[in-house]
């Protein structure tokens, strides 16, 4: 038997939902021309997506680009085989995305008239995970009465993602916080945060020179988000500190942006003695130089005249967070240039002996593929032990980072 070409997606961007059956229930809102792309990334993730859609939404996609965006035979109708107990039973969550006003409605008051309901109500009934994704005209999202069936769904433990109020309608959520929601339910390591509170700093720093210039570096963030995102899916309450860097965090972490050192220091000291943080990361590229203080004025340039500059060395963040908050667990990452394994392990441990902290990331930026702005990396981890993460992507190293963690505080 042939593969489904959709086949070769599965996996590619993880293995959060690796072996979690879905199903994609779909409704008639214009905002089903989103549904493809969110059905192949729970594929990118490892899921197994089984689509259901109702009459109307026919009329707006063909059941045919489902199958290709699934892989599998979409169902558009019940038949003998009892489709809806199959589905509504044999999965591990449900997600309606998008769900019009009137299927809200439906489902609230118990419906199961068309196989989109009916599968719901068979998945109500076994206690599936049910996840519903609004989208529609704002004033209909607004009605008082789908705002009590939405508030009695919530209730009965539905989980709803928020859409974006913009030009007066409901828009359907962006994907990354559609399956940031599926995998915090049913993902392969969901809740085993659940209740910690981590802190991470990510990007770059910025130093001004004068108004005009300034001393950065080229950290593009990747790193510190992947490491947020993954704590937050694992149930965390994350707190990301954040340079501005190439990447744009998703929505749904809690972001303090920054533009200096000075400021990182000052706002990674305010957060935690303000909270109790179990888990600091430490990801950022703070830069380890500023010039105080910088000219007011623009600096003037002159052919064949050099400029000196006096710069003065930034207060290490990572050398105050045990003695702030000597009981949070502390992650520093160790940055070097075309050194050897047996350098970065050194640099490592003499990271942890100066600064008290708990585990070292070594990464080399001067290695194929590692460079800043690259998609992956690989790392040495420095703690009790010593292990050697090859090349991959960053989410998939960061998850690996998080086991790590996870050992020792869980």
């Amino acid at each position: 038997m042939i593969d489904h070409p959709s086949s070769d997606l599965k996996g590619t961007r993880g293995s959060v939902l690796y072996g979690k059956r879905i199903v994609h229930c779909i409704t008639s809102s214009v905002a089903v021309v989103k549904a493809p792309e969110v059905t192949r990334e729970m594929l990118r993730f490892g899921a197994d997506v089984d689509v259901v859609m109702s009459p109307e939404s026919k009329n707006l996609i063909h059941p045919n680009l489902m199958e290709w965006a699934s892989g599998n035979k979409v169902t558009t109708s019940l038949t003998g085989k009892l489709e809806h107990i199959a589905l509504g039973e044999g999965s591990d969550l449900i997600l309606v995305c998008p769900a019009t006003a009137n299927v809200i409605s439906k489902i609230a008051c118990g419906i199961g008239d068309d196989p989109v309901t009916a599968v719901i109500s068979t998945a109500m009934g076994s206690k599936k995970p049910i996840v519903i994704v609004p989208a529609m005209h704002e004033s209909m999202y607004h009605h008082p009465i789908l705002d009590e069936n939405i508030s009695k769904l919530k209730d009965l433990g539905i989980i709803f993602v928020n859409p974006r109020i913009e030009e007066g309608k409901a828009k359907i959520a962006d994907t990354s916080s559609i399956l940031f929601t599926l995998m915090r339910q049913i993902g392969e390591n969901a809740g085993t945060f659940k209740g910690l509170r981590i802190m991470v700093t990510a990007g770059p720093t910025e130093e001004k020179i004068d108004p005009f210039r300034s001393i950065t570096n080229s950290s593009s963030g990747k790193m510190g988000i992947a490491l947020a995102k993954e704590a937050a899916i694992r149930g965390a309450k994350v707190t990301l500190v954040y340079g501005k860097g190439h990447t744009e965090p998703p929505s749904y972490l809690d972001v303090i942006p920054i533009k200096s050192g000075r400021e990182m220091y000052d706002t990674v000291s305010s957060e935690l003695n303000r909270n109790f943080f179990k888990v600091f990361i430490s990801a950022a590229a703070v830069s380890d130089f500023f010039l105080d203080p910088s000219k007011k004025d623009k600096i003037k340039s002159k052919a064949g005249v050099p400029l000196n500059l006096r710069l003065k060395v930034s207060p290490k963040i990572i050398n105050q967070v045990k003695k702030v908050s000597p009981k949070t667990f502390t992650v520093a990452f160790k940055a070097e240039y075309r050194k050897s394994d047996k350098i970065l392990i050194e640099s490592g441990r003499s990271l942890m002996k100066n600064s008290g902290v708990d585990l070292v990331v070594a990464n080399d930026i001067g290695r194929k593929e590692s460079e800043f702005g690259s998609e992956k990396t690989e790392v040495i981890l420095i703690g009790r032990k010593v292990t050697h993460l090859g090349l991959d992507t960053k989410p998939k190293i960061a998850a690996r980072i998080l086991d790590e963690i996870s050992e020792r505080i869980i």
